[in-house]
């Protein structure tokens, strides 16, 4: 999605990273009894707290999964929402332990912040949404048009790139909140909607009539959306890193949350490694070996989170496509455990 901030030279960035690096995030966590989560100000199907202040969504899945792997307990997490300018600096400061909130993993994010990406769980890519009756089928009929957009994104820079690569004139209508963002947009203050093609199709549902408008066929970027931690800590950033890994092994292996229990008797040593029936792995990243059982007990595996948040039968419809396993043609591929 386009919440994305421009990426900064920060100059306290490493020094704060370092500083928090001290007392590890692993001890700070279990001292506090809980993992800090930081994500959307809410993105349906991504992070999104409902009436009663619940939060669901494919990245506050990730993060009840760290909670899992740490604690044997999905819900000893707490969130924090965030705006794209706030979010870095949320995590740098030590803040939250976590950002998991649809943000582009990019080399100046990873070299110049302080921060480390621990893998991608939505390959995405920037996108446009117009209203039907505009009578535009393709983004390069958009000469002219007025563009919404988050302040101080990536998204920006995207747009501009690709309206002078086509030669088409346009004008942006920028805000800091997302939710400004869609209200100008279903005010009819600008022709166009863009941000990352799921982030359209989430908050399309908050418009006053989502079936009058529609996402247009073109992908203008490369946006692979990820969880993120600080640099100078491994054994967090190994947490993280290897949840998200768990829970795409595990549904290539067929291990749900449903039937985890029976699959601990498997004879498959994939499956005996990954649910700490063999090896000591958990040991290796400071939890115990039943680290991933209880991940994919508390949360599911990635096909789970999947479906349960923003495939085919939620609300925003989205199929797997390139976010399918490797073996079913998308782009998921995890390493083993062993």
């Amino acid at each position: 999605m386009s919440n994305k901030i421009l990426p900064l030279v920060l100059g306290t960035a490493m020094g704060v990273a370092a500083s928090a690096a001290n007392a590890t995030t692993l001890e700070d966590v279990k001292a506090k009894g809980f993992v800090q989560c930081g994500v959307s100000q809410g993105l349906p199907g991504f992070s999104n707290p409902d009436a009663q202040g619940n939060w669901t969504g494919l990245d506050v899945d990730l993060c009840r999964g760290v909670a899992a792997a740490v604690f044997g307990d999905a819900s000893a997490v707490k969130f924090t929402p965030l705006s794209a300018k706030e979010r870095f600096t949320a995590l740098q400061s030590g803040e939250i332990d976590i950002l998991s909130r649809n943000t582009t993993w990019t080399m100046s994010r990873d070299t110049q912040l302080g921060l480390n990406f621990a893998g991608v769980n939505y390959y995405d890519g920037q996108g446009f949404m117009v209203r039907k009756d505009l009578g535009v089928t393709s983004a390069l009929e958009m000469s002219g048009a007025s563009v919404c957009t988050n302040t101080g994104t990536t998204t920006e820079l995207n747009v501009a790139d690709y309206f002078r690569a086509n030669n088409m004139p346009y004008e942006i209508v920028a805000f800091e909140k997302a939710d400004e963002v869609v209200a100008a947009y279903d005010a009819g203050r600008c022709d166009v909607y863009t941000t990352d093609a799921s982030g359209l199709y989430a908050q399309r549902l908050k418009l006053t009539n989502p079936a009058d408008h529609m996402v247009l066929p073109e992908i203008i970027s490369k946006e692979p959306l990820g969880p993120v931690v600080r640099q100078g800590d491994d054994e967090w950033f190994n947490i993280a890193k290897w949840t998200l890994n768990a829970m795409i092994n595990a549904e290539e292996m067929g291990v749900t949350s449903a039937n985890v229990d029976d699959m601990k008797g498997s004879d498959n040593p994939s499956i005996k490694r990954l649910l700490g029936v063999e090896g000591a792995f958990g040991e290796a990243i400071g939890l115990g070996n039943d680290w991933a059982y209880n991940v994919i007990k508390g949360v599911g595996n990635y096909g789970e989170s999947f479906d349960a948040n923003v495939g085919p039968d939620t609300p925003l419809g989205i199929a797997r496509g390139v976010n399918a396993l490797w073996s079913n043609g998308g782009f998921l591929y995890a390493p083993p455990v062993r």
